[in-house]
């Protein structure tokens, strides 16, 4: 299969790599369509006019025109030379301006400025190069005027490789990690995505080691505010995530046992049968959360605020919350139907309008609690405390 690279007449930039079609009016046909132009005539680097499919070799480059004669924008001296040197040479990529060279801890690197720029025009690399009036990155120089950055130049390297190829290539001993570090760094998201799919695809089966929080702070800057991050049935136990802004995550099925989330924002994040258990969640802002069946035994959620005013309400039912502390926690409107709170500490909680409708709240100590309008019907309440409590319980509120 050939392929060959396509221009607009006299210009070097915005070609198109296509397959090769069976007759020049095809090749005219596919070059009106992705230069968006009318094309009529195809000319060699060189200038020559193509009229014939079998005159063109695997890999040419091709410029196309709509009727006008060819425009010479190219020169090198080499072409007419007699040497054995490639064919064209690209007048603004041989421009003093052009040429770069990066010392990047201590390796140099020559490259092009539109290498630096084209292929993630919104990365940082990009932005640092990027030729306004004179207005781009102002960086150290070395003394022979090479561009200082202080980052690896073992992790680098494929990098710079990508960005001239758009196609990343590992040695078999370059850990991706450190490729992936530095594309964050630099802000290239397209490479951050394949690199996250490498390291994906290279973990074992069976590995359960758990992810720190510099991992998921590191998902989280690589993620798109638009895009939904999920973590379902990842592994976070033990992990710091204190004072986070998680908001919207799904960590269906995850496993957050003995996990640290003190003050983090889990507001509408998704714990549908997550592992929760000796987590801690006090302080955290868990609007709209669901935690339906989850796991949340010994857990504390101590002041936790449940309670939205535009209505949507955390949903846990079914979940598992014996020997819970939810001590002092907003919950009203909270959904904890047929849930499991034997021997929960909810001392001082608004559980006003709280669905409670056939939960265990055996042993449960709910002294000082605000039970106003909570329902309450088939729940379990043997030996649950009661005391001190801010309105009357209602029979009718317990009565099936």
């Amino acid at each position: 299969m050939k392929r060959i690279v396509i221009f607009k007449n006299g210009t070097p930039e915005d070609g198109k790599v296509i397959v090769l079609p069976e007759t020049v009016n095809q090749i005219l046909e596919i070059a009106s369509t992705k230069l968006k132009c009318n094309a009529k005539k195809l000319f060699t680097a060189k200038g020559g006019l193509i009229d014939d499919i079998d005159l063109i070799r695997d890999d040419e480059i091709i410029y196309v025109s709509e009727g006008e004669k060819f425009i010479h924008n190219y020169s090198c001296p080499s072409v007419n030379s007699g040497e054995n040197k490639p064919d064209i040479c690209i007048k603004k990529a041989c421009t003093k301006d052009e040429w770069l060279t990066l010392n990047v801890g201590g390796k140099m690197f020559t490259t092009t400025r539109s290498t630096l720029t084209g292929q993630n025009p919104g990365s940082m690399l990009a932005r640092m190069f990027t030729d306004d009036k004179g207005v781009g990155w102002k960086s150290s120089v070395d003394e022979n005027g090479a561009y200082l950055i202080d980052r690896s130049a073992i992790y680098f390297e494929p990098i710079i490789n990508y960005l001239r190829h758009n196609c990343l290539v590992l040695d078999k001993n370059i850990n991706p990690y450190g490729v992936l570090e530095e594309a964050q760094f630099f802000g290239l998201t397209s490479l951050i995505d394949q690199l996250e799919e490498i390291i994906e695809m290279n973990q074992p089966a069976n590995d359960e080691t758990p992810i720190t929080r510099r991992e998921l702070v590191l998902k989280l800057l690589g993620t798109s505010t638009n895009t939904e991050l999920r973590c379902q049935g990842m592994n976070f136990t033990g992990a710091n995530l204190t004072k986070l802004d998680l908001r919207n995550i799904n960590f269906k099925y995850a496993v957050l046992h003995k996990a640290n989330l003190t003050g983090a924002n889990l507001a509408c994040c998704n714990f549908e049968r997550a592992d929760l258990s000796k987590a801690v969640f006090d302080s955290a802002n868990l609007l709209g959360v669901k935690m339906l069946c989850a796991n949340l035994e010994g857990s504390s959620l101590k002041g936790c605020n449940f309670e939205d005013p535009a209505g949507s309400r955390a949903n846990m039912e079914g979940a598992h919350m014996k020997s819970v502390n939810l001590e002092g926690s907003h919950m009203a409107g909270v959904n904890l139907r047929v849930a499991t709170l034997k021997n929960a500490n909810l001392q001082n909680c608004d559980l006003r309008g709280a669905v409670l409708a056939g939960a265990d709240l055996e042993n449960c100590n709910l002294s000082g609690c605000d039970l106003q309008e909570a329902n309450l019907r088939g729940a379990n309440l043997k030996d649950a405390a009661f005391e001190l409590m801010l309105n009357p319980l209602h029979m009718a509120q317990a009565v099936r």
